[in-house]
């Protein structure tokens, strides 16, 4: 029966955003103005020279990688924080201690439902339009296209982990508005979402190429492209899920801390 309840919080997630049609419009155009600057930036960088290359990569390999590591595999981390934040400040978090509900998979049935409305309805015209003006290339092979879908729920997982921890130490800050923006910092700069990881200065890019938001962006779309071969892919996913059951068992002692906080504070 639990198992049913997250699925329908999957599906009324999903159906609460596609009641609101202008902003299915308004997201489209936004990512759409948004993934173009991106590709601006690239062309910029590549000239106008036929086939020219930086670090082995093409303009087309550029385009490819602003499109996975941008829209395709990012998602609207802000609302989680602030929905767990709003409900600490409202008080209707105490809503899943009555319930035979356990509240971090609540959230991730719920904001998988509002990824799944992202990748439906945005992300892919999106990617039709890049794929007509711009042109698109493929895996770099068969087990690199395989090794993406596998890092690209990797990457789902870590983000939604990171979030959630985000949005719970609301308990203690009772806001979540500095939280969200250094979440964002981190994963602006961290995760290889606007420049790749083999770009950065050789310190940071080994600092960075060992923190958990370079598996969010950077590694699904450097590995869909090729710069790793199949023994550092598996490597590296290796290290990205050790992240995961890192991060995973803090969020589990940080919502048992959070909800031993809030029968406290409740009497």
């Amino acid at each position: 029966m639990k198992a049913v309840a997250y699925v329908n919080f999957t599906i009324n997630a999903f159906q609460t955003r596609l009641a609101y049609r202008n902003a299915v419009w308004a997201g489209i155009f936004g990512d759409l103005v948004f993934i173009f600057a991106r590709i601006a930036i690239w062309i910029s960088v590549y000239g106008a020279t036929s086939g020219a290359t930086v670090d082995g990569f093409t303009l087309p390999d550029m385009v490819t990688y602003a499109l996975l590591a941008g829209p395709v595999l990012y998602w609207d981390f802000s609302r989680l924080v602030n929905e767990v934040g709003e409900a600490v400040q409202t008080g209707d978090v105490t809503v899943f201690l009555l319930k035979p509900l356990y509240y971090p998979a609540y959230l991730l049935a719920a904001h998988f439902g509002h990824f799944a409305f992202k990748l439906l309805l945005i992300v892919l015209p999106i990617g039709l339009v890049v794929w007509l003006t711009y042109g698109l290339v493929p895996p770099a092979s068969p087990f690199h296209g395989l090794a993406f879908l596998a890092f690209w729920a990797l990457s789902f997982a870590v983000l939604f982990t990171l979030a959630t921890l985000a949005g719970l130490l609301a308990f203690w800050l009772m806001t979540v508005f500095a939280l969200e923006w250094f979440l964002m910092s981190l994963m602006t700069l961290l995760s290889g979402g606007l420049v790749p990881l083999w770009l950065f200065p050789d310190w940071l890019a080994a600092v960075a190429g060992h923190l958990p938001f370079a598996w969010v962006s950077y590694y699904p779309a450097a590995v869909y492209l090729g710069k790793f071969d199949a023994g550092q892919t598996l490597l590296y996913f290796g290290i990205g899920l050790s992240w995961l059951l890192a991060l995973l068992a803090g969020l589990g002692w940080l919502w048992s801390r959070a909800r031993d906080r809030l029968v406290v504070q409740g009497g």
